[in-house]
């Protein structure tokens, strides 16, 4: 794939075609878990649908108060379509509905983590995130605390796993700046590939971008996201890299006005973009409930027929004129 510095103007997403490597991409589709029977923890569904807190429903069902098709249920069971659920007195059969999920662009800025908590009380990367109703931001791939750019976040785990799964072969490019200048046999060598620690590793595109003195710029594309791989090549060479930024995952790219430290949503019609892009259904689904309202009582629900009164009912008196004086 031959790819170029991002220009002034672009958007968030992008649908061109990127070309891969026969050679490594999967022979189908990526399997995705929309193609089998959709489920998730019952804890999760309940608390989506407004029941209580995760927390609370836990304990709910720790308690033996939440039965699923009449069968006490327990922490972590997975609920699939149609299954019905009893807690409180009440009863709701799981539905599957549309999800609407949200997606951020985060420009990371450099000594933030990109982990929920840090031990070491370090900036993480969802401090700064806006909050989510019923679900939570999920980081698809990494940054090392020492890289900024891209990082995308969003509420759709299904999109998160298939972008970070190996065989969708999703590209990661990165703008690096290097500290001298690599010679073209250096620069072959990290085209063909070079055994690392953890196994063979390569660029799959590298790009000069610029640059003078000791400094040099070069943009790379990467298919797959070890541990600090881009680092870790350049300096296979004998090169180390003063600066790295991502500047686009798979069809996002980083806006350039985006400041760091600062996010972006994206629309509704890129979320799909993205989805589409790794093989997956444009409209993703989720699991919901619908509540399933039972009689109260005997011959309850039954509307009653309207039965005509009988007889004719009496017509008030019309009123006289009153005579003077009447009041």
């Amino acid at each position: 794939m031959t790819t170029k510095k991002p220009r002034r103007r672009r958007p968030a997403t992008d649908r061109r075609p990127r070309r891969r490597d026969a050679s490594s991409a999967p022979a189908t589709a990526p399997s995705t878990p929309a193609a089998a029977s959709l489920s998730d923890r019952l804890q999760k569904v309940m608390a989506a649908a407004g029941l209580g807190s995760r927390r609370a429903l836990e304990k709910h069902i720790a308690e033996g108060q939440v039965s699923i098709d009449g069968r006490q249920a327990s922490i972590g069971q997975n609920v699939t379509e149609g299954c019905v659920i009893a807690f409180e007195d009440r009863n709701w059969r799981v539905i599957k509905k549309s999800s609407g999920h949200r997606t951020l662009i985060y420009n990371k800025p450099e000594g933030e983590v990109t982990s929920r908590s840090d031990p070491e009380g370090r900036a993480t990367v969802f401090d700064r995130l806006p909050p989510v109703r019923d679900a939570r931001w999920v980081a698809i791939g990494r940054l090392d605390i020492n890289t900024t750019g891209l990082l995308l976040l969003t509420t759709d785990g299904e999109l998160a796993n298939t972008m970070m799964h190996p065989s969708s072969t999703v590209d990661r490019e990165y703008a690096c700046r290097i500290r001298g200048q690599a010679g073209a046999e250096q620069l072959e060598r990290l085209r063909a590939g070079v055994e690392l620690e953890d196994g063979p590793a390569s660029f799959s595109d590298i790009q000069e971008a610029g640059g003078s003195g000791e400094n040099h710029w070069y943009h790379v594309t990467i298919m797959e996201g070890r541990n600090r791989e881009v680092r870790r090549l350049w300096e296979s060479q004998g090169l180390a890299v003063s600066r790295l930024k991502r500047v686009r995952y798979g069809a996002a790219f980083l806006p350039r006005r985006l400041r760091m430290g600062q996010w972006s949503e994206i629309t509704p019609r890129e979320h799909e973009i993205l989805r589409e892009d790794v093989g997956l259904p444009a409209k993703g689904e989720s699991l919901s409930l619908e509540e399933v309202r039972q009689p109260s009582g005997r011959g309850a629900g039954k509307r009653k027929p309207f039965r005509k009164p009988q007889g004719k009912r009496a017509r008030p008196a019309a009123r006289r004129p009153g005579k003077r004086g009447d009041r």
